[in-house]
């Protein structure tokens, strides 16, 4: 998906005692505690293909994964953080197999905490999309009646991750990611990060295989601030905005089985993501709730731009308890050899 410019503006800001915590003068941290959190999102694929003339646009394909919600479950313990998504099928919206297809979504992702850094791996699949506004490019289609189009074999998997820094130290963003520390006193802090990724499509169309590979690297920075507007309450806005490089590398079967010829290019990206956090924390029990938007684009030829946009809900729920002994004692024995966690 890519753009001639984009140009991305947020306005936004608008009982017992928990074992093992520890405690600085800012920062209230958990990292003894194992956290249990389940999450309900919106944050599924939507590609948008444009054709542009100028300003205006002539055509456009704007392409979804058939989920409309996936829930989380994550595990969070001393500098790790792990997570499973998926979409379950009995959520309305996730079902519509017989007019938009099937599809199917799983992610999981890591995170890990040393000192001021934070540093996320992730693999991501997903399979099976459909087009959204057929109604513009099929006439006399009736919504609800007729079948969209649809990419059932359509396949995109990523394997990729994030590298990021606090500039200010007594700034937690983690109370924001994770919700592994709260933050005691109003705080906002900017943040650099590099992210990266590889991300592999594939597809069958009318018998012919295709396979393409994009590489994609950015430089980006953001701020977040931590509004403390209770001693269990806060408010967290945030605005990120980056450039990198796209590389793709493309091949697909000819008629007679054969591969075709590999195509190569490269691209220029900018992207913007932005949200609003609200939570509430206790030493037990913590919820809340998030709004975000993130958005990709880069031109793919002068008159084609791809965008990769969207704006999504979460809400979650938590549970914190000491750990197990076994749990602990495993943990320790690791971290002896792998002294970063």
């Amino acid at each position: 998906m890519k753009p001639k410019a984009l140009c991305i503006f947020f306005l936004g800001l608008m009982y017992t005692h928990a074992e093992g915590q520890t405690d600085s003068t800012n920062i209230k941290s958990y990292v003894d505690q194992i956290m249990i959190r389940v999450n309900l999102d919106t944050n599924l694929e939507n590609f948008t293909y444009s054709e542009v003339n100028g300003e205006d646009i002539i055509k456009e394909l704007i392409v979804s994964v058939n989920n409309k919600t996936k829930t989380s479950l994550s595990v969070d313990y001393r500098s790790i953080s792990a997570t499973l998504s998926f979409a379950p099928r009995f959520f309305p919206g996730n079902n519509d197999n017989e007019l938009k297809g099937k599809s199917s979504y799983t992610d999981f992702r890591f995170r890990f905490f040393p000192k001021r850094f934070i540093q996320t791996v992730y693999y991501k699949n997903v399979k099976g999309f459909y087009v959204e506004n057929t109604q513009d490019l099929i006439p006399d289609w009736q919504e609800g009646k007729d079948k969209y189009i649809q990419f059932p074999d359509l396949r995109v998997q990523t394997f990729g991750g994030s590298t990021s820094y606090v500039l200010k130290k007594d700034f937690s963003l983690k109370s924001i990611y994770t919700q592994g520390e709260w933050q005691r006193n109003s705080k906002g802090s900017f943040v650099p990060f590099l992210d990266y990724d590889l991300t592999i499509f594939r597809d069958v169309l009318e018998g012919r295989k295709s396979k393409e590979y994009q590489y994609n690297i950015g430089a980006n920075i953001g701020y977040f601030y931590n509004w403390v507007i209770a001693d269990k309450v806060s408010v967290a806005p945030y605005l990120t905005v980056g450039v990198g490089g796209k590389f793709t590398n493309f091949r697909d079967t000819q008629e007679d089985g054969s591969k075709g010829p590999k195509e190569k290019a490269q691209y220029a990206v900018v992207r913007g993501s932005g949200g609003l956090h609200i939570g509430y924390n206790s030493d037990r029990f913590l919820f809340g709730g998030k709004l975000n938007f993130n958005a990709t684009a880069y031109d793919e030829r002068d008159n084609y731009t791809v965008e990769n946009n969207n704006i999504y809900g979460l809400i979650y729920v938590g549970y914190r308890f000491a750990p197990p002994k076994a749990v602990k004692n495993t943990y320790d024995k690791i971290q002896k050899q792998v002294p970063i966690l």
